[in-house]
């Protein structure tokens, strides 16, 4: 969910079936209307290839942060067993890698889940103070809603309201923030 910081005037399609949104979607770019966002309540496969989203990067991040958590155990560890505080225990060396595994595995799994929540609230700007755009509340129970900025296309209001509705649009609303 996406926020504006100024006044914006929305048209608002509402469907009641995923494959009729999804199709609607094609349907709606090709007659040259600019889609800002589909907001359905479950994922519908093939709605991002449909709105042209490019492939997400998220795998990288979650991997990145993975890494991150390891190397800062594998640091802890050699510190403060190999070089701070060198104990021989039960006879190994003073730096034992295969014991911290165990623990490096738990940093890396606490790393990458931490990080990735906030990438996600980062990225979704999501947080404490921002309000989040609410085009239709049933979009969160059993209605899929195509959201189209006005400000954003060169059609005309109307000339959109008719694209929505010959789309399979149960309902076409103007919605002002």
């Amino acid at each position: 969910m996406s926020q504006h910081n100024d006044s914006a005037k929305f048209l608002v399609g509402v469907y009641d079936d995923d494959e009729v949104v999804l199709k609607a979607v094609t349907e709606v770019k090709s007659a040259g209307v600019r889609i800002h966002e589909v907001y359905t309540p479950f994922p519908i496969h093939g709605l991002d290839v449909a709105l042209g989203h490019p492939r997400t990067r998220i795998g990288i991040a979650a991997f990145l942060f993975g890494l991150t958590g390891f190397l800062c155990m594998v640091a802890l560890t050699y510190y403060t067993m190999g070089y701070d505080w060198p104990m021989i225990i039960g006879g190994k060396d003073h730096y034992a890698y295969p014991a911290y595994i165990p623990v490096m595995f738990e940093f890396t799994v606490l790393f990458t889940a931490l990080g990735m929540v906030g990438t996600f609230l980062i990225s979704n700007g999501l947080g404490p103070t921002t309000k989040p755009l609410m085009f239709d509340l049933r979009s969160t129970d059993n209605k899929f809603v195509m959201a189209i900025d006005l400000s954003k296309n060169k059609q005309s209001e109307t000339e959109i309201a008719t694209v929505l509705r010959a789309s399979g649009a149960a309902e076409v609303n103007v919605k002002q923030f």
